[in-house]
Formats: C-alpha cells, structure tokens, sequence
C-alpha cells in the first residue's frame, strides 16, 4: 500500500496538538509530534463560551503548526476540534479565527466520534489489538471511555468530566489544603456514581465474564502520568507504553502532587511545568476511576485521536 505524508492538528480544551504522520493503511509512522498550551477552555464553563484571548492564541497556534505541517511536505492538513468547541455558543468565532489565520476549516467532532477514534488509534498498537481494554482519554473538558476488543466496541460515552474543567469547578490554595483533595475526590465518586457507573457497570461486568479487562490511559495526562513514573525528562514512546501505574503508586502520585507548590510541582521529573496545574485534577481523576471499577493497573497509550484521524 502506498505511504502518504499527512497532518492532523488536534484543537483540545486545554492544548493544541500536531501529529504529522506517514501512513500506510493502519499503519501510522509519526515524524513529528508537538504540543502547544493554549488553554482554550479558560473562563468558559461559567458562559459556555470561548474567551477572545484564547481563541487568538489557538488560532495562532494552529496557523504555525500548519506551516509546520506544509513545511514537511504533508499531503493534507486537517484541522479537529473537541470538547469546548462543542460545548461553546460561540464556536464560529473560533472557527472563523482558525480558518483566517491558517486557511483551514476546523471540524467540531462530536463526543461519540472522539471515543471511536481514540479506540481506532490506541489500538494501532499490536500489541493492544486484540486484548478486553476500558480506554480513558482525559482531556480538558470531557473524558471519553470506551470499552472493547479488537474491532468491536462494546460502549463508548463522552462525559463532561476534564482537567480543566474541574479545575475552575473547584479552584484550590497554593499548595493545596488537604480538605480540597478530599473534596475533589469526594466530587469525582459521586460523579462516577451518578453518571458513569449506571452506563458502564453493565458493560465492564459482561466484559469480565469473558476475561480480564486492562485499563489504559491515551491522552495528555495519561502520558504525564507514565512519564513521571518513569521519571522521563523527553518523549520516549517505547519506555512510555511499556509503564505501568498500580493503583498504590497512582494514589502516591496525586498525595504527593497535591502537597506540593505550584511553584515545587513545575520541578517535578515528567511533569511539563506548563501542565502543573492541570495534573491535579487529571491525576485524580484516574485514580477515582481505578477505584471505582476496581482497575489495579494502568497502561499507558501515546496514541489514541490523532492516530485515527490521519488514517482517515
């Protein structure tokens, strides 16, 4: 099968991401990888709509990651934008900003096809092909989780649960008192409660008749979390995905990052100083999720959306 240059540029609630990629068939060979923090979802989940500055920055940033994109020869550049953008009553402002600053139209992918995709990506990996997964793609404003094996889906749902989100829902002291984690994790298993379990239980109990299910983790977060762990100072995908997260050192992860400084947290090995903050939030989440349908282990995934995306 002949191998075509492509380029994806991912507009997420908190980063703007680059895949530019060689594919063949399911085949995806990167050849460049970056990301950009514009925090698009600032000051948006009290409106429901994108701030001017954001939405600049997010239009520059795709603008300079698709010269990028044309400077290394890619046969097409899309341009995909998720949650907030769906969320927002103004997304054409934002749209309209993209497409003037870099002549590309951005599509707004819906929650449900994001899920698809992250599963369609993750599983470019052979070795997760063909194993029961719960993929957990925590983004900035929503978390996708798909369930599944191979090419069959067996559920995926996009909720309204995301780092930046819940950052602004329950803002916190520098460092963090020891009452807010409480009442973060306090908020996170309600919500696992109420909202996801009723869907997913059923799913994962039918799963496990049939085996054990492994839980991996795709996203920005996801890959924060291994690349602590793993205690890597750049990007490896090779160390990145064969580390494992328990759920006791996943728990030693969120203890110890919120008693730290914003300022102590920016030092930490793994941990991007532009994504201190955000970690907090991302890093309970997984753990309030291993908790509650009773994961011991996280894996951890560096493809997901964009893999899907520059195969289409």
């Amino acid at each position: 099968m002949e191998q075509v240059r492509r380029a994806v540029i991912d507009v997420g609630t908190n980063s703007i991401k680059l895949l530019v990629a060689d594919v063949a068939g399911h085949d995806v060979r990167p050849v460049l990888e970056q990301s950009r923090q514009t925090r698009l979802g600032k000051g948006f989940y009290e409106s429901h709509r994108l701030q001017p500055g954001p939405i600049a920055s997010t239009a520059r940033a795709v603008a300079d990651f698709a010269e990028k994109a044309r400077e290394l020869q890619s046969a097409s550049v899309r341009v995909i934008a998720t949650s907030a953008s769906r969320d927002a009553l103004n997304a054409s402002e934002l749209t309209q900003a993209i497409e003037q600053a870099s002549e590309l139209k951005a599509e707004i992918i819906s929650g449900e096809q994001e899920a698809d995709w992250v599963f369609q990506g993750v599983t470019t990996d052979p070795g997760l092909a063909h194993e029961p997964l719960l993929l957990l793609d925590v983004g900035g404003g929503s978390t996708e989780f798909i369930l599944g094996c191979g090419e069959h889906k067996h559920f995926r749902h996009s909720f309204h649960l995301g780092t930046v989100r819940l950052l602004e829902k329950m803002p916190h002291g520098d460092p963090p008192e020891p009452e807010e984690l409480d009442a973060c994790r306090k908020h996170l298993r309600a919500f696992l409660a109420t909202e996801v379990r009723p869907k997913l239980a059923p799913a994962i109990e039918k799963e496990r008749q049939a085996g054990q299910i492994q839980m991996v983790g795709t996203g920005g977060t996801a890959t924060v979390l291994g690349c602590m762990e793993a205690k890597l100072e750049k990007f490896d995908r090779e160390r990145l995905e064969a580390t494992r997260l328990s759920l006791p050192r996943l728990h030693w992860h969120v203890q110890h990052l919120w008693s730290l400084t914003l300022q102590q947290r920016k030092h930490i090995a793994g941990l991007p100083e532009n994504r201190a903050d955000v970690i907090l939030t991302g890093s309970a989440i997984y753990e309030a999720v291993m908790q509650e349908f009773q994961f011991p282990e996280l894996r951890i995934s560096t493809r997901g959306l964009r893999f899907a995306a520059v195969m289409q």
